[in-house]
């Protein structure tokens, strides 16, 4: 009768069973080689090719533990796939198999273990660590202990209090707060083990936990959500969430048909004649950033706005602009309302004429200073008649020119 397996033991295949796959097996992470300066993985760093060695793992099998592990070429394995780095955590499980190392052209036989990614033990992003019984500590807590026993009999892990003893890593802490993410149908999800996600997902009208994308649009149109950190909820933490671009940390929504109720800081738009479509009713294709600040850096060129139609900044305080020079080219600026008529003087031009009609004013009131004769007849001051002229003269050129002393672009309230 068929050996009946059972636990973290059925990873393995039995004992006196012929297997095609008998060189794939499960192993238990013990550390993983993260950069050139731990005293545990140092000498191992140095002897397996130093920093080619980066990713890779010490293991123990679960079919055959070690009581007295060490850190040796025999339990050492690294990534599978070069281009996706997904380390396991210290007591994850994974599944270990044996390829072709750079040997291969030499020697055919030289293989090199190498590994998948963490076997998906509590059905979390965050870890999927479980308890070495025979190297970890002596015990865990009680309420830890049959949340692992239940685990293990295929129930989901639901720990509610924080108090974690397994060891899964130098600097990884535990957070039971961090949750997955509800998939849809059809949807490819990417999670981090922090709540950071992308959603590679659609509109989906008819579903049975709603979200806020599919108010518009039909089934199947594309959406994809980059998000990073999670909102707080009030259900228990092993309950998946779905987005909410108004209190996740940091968010970037590309978009197709779809409406987002995006709460904006400031949504005036009193310097519009035809004020842009409302930010939660545009349903059409948009790009959405949303986060406490946002920076943009250009480090060595230029950073372009450019836009179809209009560019709006919309500030709930103000707007400041500070650089050596200001430059702006238009056909018509109004400036305080977009009910702005007066033109703006022309600052240049209006003092130079203005700074000459004072200079005769100051000239007349010099000549109008003079004593005149007291006595019948009177006589007339001969610079007097000069002055007048002058100031005369200037007067009119002023007001023939009152026309051109207003800006053609610029205008006020």
């Amino acid at each position: 009768m068929p050996q009946q397996v059972t636990g973290l033991n059925s990873l393995n295949p039995l004992k006196g069973v012929e297997s095609k796959v008998a060189n794939i097996f499960a192993a238990r992470v013990m550390k993983a080689i993260l950069d050139d300066t731990n005293p545990e993985t140092s000498k191992a760093f140095k002897e397996f090719g130093e920093w080619s060695t980066i990713g890779g793992i010490f293991f123990n099998s679960l079919n055959v533990p070690n009581p007295n592990p060490v850190f040796s070429s025999n339990n050492f394995a690294r990534p599978l796939f070069p281009s996706v780095s997904a380390i396991p955590l210290e007591n994850e499980i994974i599944y270990i198999m044996s390829l072709p190392n750079s040997s291969i052209q030499q020697n055919v036989n030289d293989v090199t273990y190498y590994y998948f990614q963490s076997i998906n033990i509590w059905g979390s992003t965050h870890h999927n660590a479980i308890p070495d019984p025979i190297n970890g500590k002596p015990t865990n807590p009680e309420s830890q202990q049959q949340d692992y026993q239940e685990t293990e009999a295929g129930n989901v892990r639901r720990v509610t209090d924080g108090s974690t003893e397994i060891e899964l890593g130098d600097t990884f802490e535990e957070k039971l707060e961090v949750r997955n993410l509800l998939p849809y149908e059809g949807d490819y999800i990417y999670q981090g083990r922090w709540g950071n996600t992308i959603r590679l997902g659609s509109t989906v009208t008819d579903a049975s936990i709603p979200n806020t994308w599919s108010s518009t649009g039909e089934s199947g149109d594309p959406i994809m959500i980059l998000k990073n950190g999670q909102h707080d909820e009030d259900t228990d933490p092993w309950v998946p969430q779905v987005e909410d671009i108004n209190t996740d940390l940091s968010s970037i929504y590309l978009t197709s048909t779809q409406a987002l109720p995006i709460d904006v800081a400031s949504k005036s738009y009193n310097s519009y004649f035809s004020a842009p479509v409302s930010t939660s009713e545009f349903d059409s294709e948009q790009v959405i950033i949303n986060s406490g600040r946002i920076l943009f850096n250009a480090k060595s060129d230029n950073i372009l706005l450019s836009s179809f139609d209009t560019i709006n900044l919309n500030s709930l305080n103000s707007l400041n602009i500070d650089t050596p020079k200001t430059i702006i080219d238009s056909k018509e600026i109004l400036l305080g309302s977009k009910y702005a008529t007066e033109p703006v003087i022309l600052g240049d031009t209006f003092l130079a004429d203005f700074q000459s009609l004072l200079s005769k004013i100051n000239n007349l009131s010099t000549s109008l200073l003079v004593p005149m004769s007291i006595y019948p007849p009177i006589a007339q001051n001969p610079s007097l008649p000069i002055v007048a002229v002058q100031l005369q003269n200037q007067a009119q050129k002023m007001i023939g020119k009152i026309s051109k002393y207003k800006s053609k672009v610029s205008k006020s309230k």
